[in-house]
């Protein structure tokens, strides 16, 4: 008796990795349509897909964690200000924040504002990592790596 092969097994869905892709991708809207985080909310929910059969390439959002996406793009756009502040202090004088890459300003802007709450550095590290690495393939990871290796110590007042 021939046994058929099985299906492969698709990836577990990393719910909270994917919500933080969107919040990068929502915080980067956010800017560059000047536009505050209930507008683009609202516009995510309107056009794109959270179900696990969506697909990336189409701009949706599979398996996201849409609470943690909301509160995310809610938390930076409330303390912006104070975010983008503790990131200036990290970056050489030389190479202010509006000298970053859209994406990366947003991306280092949610991974300080998880930081802040207090998910454990480890965890924010390695996930912010992972959304670096979606969105670039140059040095920007090593960067992003950097500054928030940097931003632990300033945010336990150890510096």
């Amino acid at each position: 008796m021939n046994a058929s092969p099985k299906a492969p097994v698709p990836p577990r869905q990393r719910s909270r990795t994917i919500a933080r892709v969107a919040a990068v991708q929502a915080l980067y809207q956010c800017e560059q349509n000047e536009t505050g985080a209930e507008v683009v909310l609202k516009e995510f929910a309107a056009f794109r897909k959270v179900s696990s059969k969506a697909e990336f390439e189409e701009g949706d959002i599979p398996g996201a964690d849409l609470r943690l996406l909301e509160k995310l793009v809610r938390t930076v756009m409330a303390n912006r200000e104070a975010i983008d502040q503790a990131i200036e202090v990290l970056l050489p004088p030389s190479w202010p924040l509006t000298r970053l890459d859209p994406v990366l300003r947003a991306l280092l802007r949610a991974a300080i504002a998880e930081l802040q709450e207090g998910t454990p550095k480890e965890i924010i590290i390695n996930e912010y990592l992972d959304v670096a690495h979606g969105f670039f393939s140059g040095d920007e990871p090593k960067m992003v790596n950097g500054i928030l290796d940097s931003y632990v110590p300033v945010l336990q007042g150890n510096n």
